[in-house]
C-alpha cells in the first residue's frame, strides 16, 4: 500500500518519513503551497494548493495512493478565489462551512473528504508509535502533587475545545497563567520570558535561542511593559501542561511536543512539562529528557 505523507513544517515530518522507510514503505511527500517540509532525501514530491484540492486528490489516485497522513504545522492559507480549479469547485461549500467552525472542524471535513475519495487516513501516532512515551516521570526530578493545578487544567481545556483553539496552557499554584492561542505553543512561553539579562546565564544547550528570544519579547513589548516583574515572578516555577480539547481530531492534530519545547519550557523558567499518555507526542524523547535533566526540570507523562 502506498501512502502519501503530507507534510508540514517542523521535526515531525522528517520523523515519520524515517519512521517509513525503516518500515520498508517509501512515502510520497505532498507539501502544501507556503508550507515547505524539513524533509529531506530523495523521495517522489507532490505540491498541491487548498484551490486545488480536488485535482490533488486526482493526482493522489493516479499515484496508487491507499494512506494519507498528514503531519506538521500549518496555518490557513489566504484562497485565491480565481486559482479554485473545476475539480476543486464542488468541495468549496464545504470547505468554507467547515472553516467558519475553527480549526477542528475545518481539519474533520478535510478528512472527511479524503476519505470519502478512497483513502485512508492514519494518525502519526500509528505511523510511529514510539512517538508516545510510557506513562510516568522521565527525568531525575519528579513533578510535586498537583491536583489543583490538574483539575484547573481540565476546567480549562473544556473552555479551549468550545472556543477550538490551543492545546497548551501555563499552570501554577492551582491556576492557569496563560493559555495557548492560535501562534502556539513557542508564543505563549516567549511571552512569559523575561529578558536574558534578568536571568543570568543561559545553560549551554539552549544558548543559540537567546537572539530568537530576544526578538520575541520586543515583539511583545507593549504587553510586557509595566508588567516584566510581575510575569517574571508568575512564571517562574510554573509548568507547561500540553494535552488535546475534549473531542480533538486526534488523527489529524495530536498534540506534539520535543527538543524545542523542553528549551523553550527551560528558558521561560519553567519547573517541567506535565502532557498525559496516549494523546501526546513526544519527538526525540531522550534530547527532550537530556535538556530537562540539565536544567533539573522534570517531564511527567500522567496516567
Amino acid at each position: 500500500m502506498t501512502i502519501a505523507l503530507i507534510a508540514g513544517t517542523g521535526g515531525l515530518p522528517p520523523h515519520l518519513a524515517g519512521s517509513l522507510l525503516v518500515q520498508g514503505r517509501t512515502p510520497i511527500i505532498c507539501e502544501m503551497h507556503g508550507f515547505p517540509s524539513e524533509i529531506k532525501g530523495e523521495f517522489e514530491r507532490v505540491g498541491f494548493r487548498i484551490e486545488t484540492l480536488g485535482t490533488f486528490l486526482d493526482t493522489l489516485k493516479s499515484l496508487s495512493v491507499t494512506e494519507v497522513c498528514m503531519a506538521g504545522a500549518v496555518q490557513r492559507p489566504d484562497v485565491d478565489p480565481s486559482a479554485i480549479d473545476p475539480a476543486t469547485a464542488p468541495l468549496v461549500p464545504r470547505l468554507i462551512a467547515a472553516m467558519a467552525k475553527g480549526d477542528d472542524g475545518t481539519l474533520r471535513e478535510i478528512v472527511a473528504i479524503f476519505e470519502e475519495h478512497g483513502f485512508a487516513v492514519v494518525g502519526a501516532h500509528e505511523v510511529a508509535p514510539e512517538l508516545l512515551p510510557m506513562a510516568g516521570v522521565h527525568t531525575k526530578n519528579a513533578p510535586p502533587d498537583m491536583p489543583r493545578e490538574l483539575a484547573a487544567a481540565q476546567t480549562a481545556l473544556g473552555a479551549m475545545g468550545r472556543a477550538d483553539q490551543g492545546q497548551a496552557m501555563l499552570l501554577k499554584d492551582g491556576t492557569v497563567l496563560a493559555v495557548e492561542d492560535a501562534r502556539g505553543t513557542a508564543a505563549m512561553l516567549h511571552d512569559f520570558c523575561p529578558p536574558l539579562d534578568a536571568r543570568g546565564e543561559v545553560f549551554d544547550p539552549i544558548s543559540f535561542v537567546a537572539e530568537t528570544v530576544s526578538d520575541a519579547v520586543q515583539d511583545v513589548a507593549g504587553f510586557i511593559s509595566g508588567k516584566q516583574d510581575e510575569i517574571a515572578s508568575n512564571a517562574d516555577g510554573a509548568v507547561l501542561y500540553k494535552a488535546p480539547k475534549p473531542d480533538q481530531l486526534l488523527v489529524a492534530d495530536m498534540p506534539l511536543i520535543g527538543p524545542d519545547t523542553a528549551m523553550q519550557a527551560a528558558e521561560a523558567g519553567l519547573a517541567g512539562i506535565v502532557v498525559p499518555s496516549g494523546v501526546v507526542m513526544v519527538l526525540d524523547l531522550p534530547q527532550v529528557v537530556a535538556i530537562l535533566n540539565a536544567q533539573g526540570m522534570f517531564l511527567w507523562v500522567t496516567p
